[in-house]
């Protein structure tokens, strides 16, 4: 096998084996399921680390969208058709096995990933949508007046509401609904309801 070819066969199973392992999995124990020697895996990636950061690199980066920060900001729609473009193009890309599971178990390993995706989520979509809805409420601009915690926690809100269905499915492994793009939009509406009404309140406390 080709160094090339190889080095794409350990990455993919090393998704695989995370996401059903954790990150307690051994690379010892991912070179045996593979049928390759440890010092194999070792030829391509120095470290655990490293071949962690690609996983990283493949399931997380490849799969966030270069649109979805653009999408939040196109004032050209209104900022509930935005929401649920997004939210309805997120669940179709990472609502996968490999994805939520090595998302949850990161979490619980001080590996970075899943601080450092919930990182772009916060610069990419949270905070832009909450200043999205301070232009469409007539509120004073988030330059001038900075968001504040309990408005972008507004925002974490939805998107923590969404992907529950994601830790239902895949960590809990329990049902969740067929129609999840009725869902989705059910979710946006319910929010943007809430939201206009209290986004002013907030502006007003603080």
């Amino acid at each position: 096998m080709r160094a090339a070819d190889r080095e794409r066969a350990i990455v993919d199973e090393a998704i695989r084996f995370f996401a059903e392992r954790g990150f307690e999995g051994q690379t010892r124990e991912l070179a045996k399921r593979m049928g390759i020697t440890h010092s194999a895996i070792y030829r391509h990636f120095p470290s655990k680390e490293a071949l962690i950061e690609r996983v990283y690199q493949e399931v997380y980066l490849s799969r966030w969208s270069p649109d979805w920060g653009p999408m939040i900001r196109d004032r050209s729609q209104s900022l509930e058709a935005r929401l649920t473009r997004f939210y309805l193009d997120y669940v179709e890309r990472v609502f996968e096995y490999n994805w939520v599971r090595i998302f949850v178990f990161s979490g619980m390993k001080s590996f970075g990933i899943t601080g450092r995706y919930l990182d772009i989520v916060r610069r990419e979509i949270i905070e832009p949508a909450a200043a999205e809805l301070r232009h469409d409420l007539k509120l004073p601009d988030a330059k001038a007046h900075p968001l504040s915690e309990r408005e972008t926690e507004l925002f974490w809100g939805l998107h923590g509401r969404i992907f529950y269905l994601a830790i239902r499915k895949f960590i809990y492994e329990t049902p969740i609904p067929s129609d999840l793009d009725a869902i989705v939009r059910d979710a946006v509406q319910t929010f943007m309801d809430g939201a206009k009404m209290t986004m002013p309140k907030l502006l007003e406390s603080g």
